[in-house]
């Protein structure tokens, strides 16, 4: 049965799911499922934060005690300033790291080179009992792979089908895979990109490259609606958030990976020995 948060006018799995029309399909300033304004959303994210930390305790104090079965993936794809930090921080870091697994990937090391694209990819799967985030990932390979010919394009073209059947094999080992593209608008990327040269303490998060690469903007579009197109699967969905609203963006990937930690319904562990007797030692000791 699908559940929704309070706030929410249908579950966020439904309404965020790419369209077939692609990026066309989304408007980068809307809140789609979400009835109330920023207000309302700080107070679901406080809330939707709580309902996160309690569920990724029972899941990884399952792991403790070698019961857990089941992880969460979250992978984040973005055009740069398009919040993807923010989510780490406001989402993901207010659960106990313990249970978080974060991979941030760059471009490839030579050894990483030497091998198939996937094989980095892997080794940062995360483990039984945690959610594993990665900011930027395999998608990576047919993004800026495809845009700047970073490989010829019938290898592309292979990854496309070597990413569904990776995905599928993940899956099917108990990780539900909640992958998140975040939409922004390229008005609003170029107003977060020139605060970053307004702003002095912003200065270390700006790269001269970013704007080298909003020239390719429209290329970049085209690629993602390919990979859309070529790897969103029942298994393994894209959701398109908009998130020219920073507030919304970060709720939408809350109620998402609430979502997928409520269809795991991880239930506390129960204690292999006599509670009572224990109670008893410990108040004689």
């Amino acid at each position: 049965m699908s559940q929704h948060s309070a706030g929410w006018t249908a579950p966020a799995a439904e309404v965020l799911r790419v369209p077939s029309a692609g990026l066309a399909g989304v408007d980068p300033d809307a809140t789609p499922g979400f009835q109330g304004e920023k207000a309302d959303g700080a107070g679901s994210l406080a809330t939707g934060l709580a309902a996160l930390g309690d569920l990724q305790e029972r899941l990884f104090a399952r792991s403790a005690v070698g019961e857990a079965q089941a992880s969460v993936l979250l992978v984040l794809q973005a055009m740069d300033s398009a919040g993807k930090g923010g989510i780490v921080r406001h989402v993901v870091g207010g659960v106990d790291p313990q249970g978080v697994e974060l991979a941030a990937f760059k471009a490839p090391t030579a050894e990483e080179l030497q091998h198939d694209f996937l094989w980095r990819i892997e080794k940062r799967l995360p483990a039984e009992g945690k959610i594993g985030v990665f900011d930027r990932s395999h998608y990576e390979d047919v993004l800026i792979g495809r845009v700047r010919s970073l490989a010829p394009a019938e290898e592309i073209e292979r990854r496309y089908d070597a990413i569904v059947d990776f995905e599928k094999r993940v899956v099917e080992s108990g990780t539900r895979i909640v992958k998140v593209m975040l939409d922004i608008s390229r008005d609003e990327q170029k107003k977060r990109l020139m605060e970053r040269l307004d702003r002095p303490e912003k200065h270390w998060k700006f790269n001269p490259g970013d704007t080298d690469e909003r020239l390719l903007w429209d290329d970049y579009m085209a690629a993602y609606d390919t990979v859309f197109e070529r790897t969103s699967t029942d298994a393994a969905p894209w959701y398109v958030i908009p998130a020219n609203r920073k507030w919304y963006a970060r709720l939408a990937v809350q109620e998402l990976l609430l979502a997928a930690l409520r269809d795991i319904d991880p239930q506390w562990p129960l204690a292999d020995y006599d509670v009572d007797a224990e109670r008893k030692r410990l108040a004689a000791s």
